[in-house]
């Protein structure tokens, strides 16, 4: 069992992103992030804001000397994010994996909700999924750029 408070989350770069439920785009963004969020057992408003502290300030965009330079913050970029529960996989045993770490959505909806609202309140443009629903997701990543990050990383 993972410990508390260990939210995961994966950042792709990208020039542009949707998501569409039934065929039909409930969010799309241009240059920016895709985030898919997972939310754990255990994990509180703090690690909420501690994730969306460093998703937005994370300096994975490049400057014209081709090195991270600046932040989603810096180059005024926009946000697609999307719950991704499988994020917490366990593949460990068997070849099902199970999904006991993933808060149950009682639990995660209105924590995915308060990520979202924590990126909003910061000014930054963030589209989404339907919570819950089998989504089909289009990204632009690039770079490529794909980075994970776990709120255990907290010092």
């Amino acid at each position: 069992m993972r410990e508390a408070g260990d939210m995961r989350v994966v950042i792709q770069r990208v020039s542009g992103a949707c998501v569409l439920v039934d065929g039909k785009v409930t969010g799309r963004i241009g240059k920016g992030l895709m985030i898919l969020a997972g939310i754990a057992n255990g994990d509180t408003k703090t690690d909420i804001r501690w994730m969306a502290e460093k998703c937005m300030h994370l300096r994975i965009f490049e400057n014209d000397a081709g090195k991270f330079h600046y932040s989603l913050m810096d180059v005024q970029g926009e946000i697609l994010a999307v719950s991704q529960f499988t994020l917490f996989a366990d593949c460990r045993r068997g070849r099902r994996p199970g999904f006991t770490d993933a808060a149950p959505p009682e639990i995660a909806a209105p924590l995915f909700d308060s990520f979202v609202d924590i990126l909003r309140d910061s000014g930054i443009t963030v589209a989404t999924g339907i919570f819950g629903a089998a989504m089909e997701v289009e990204i632009h990543n690039s770079g490529p750029v794909t980075i994970l990050i776990d709120s255990k990383e907290k010092a």
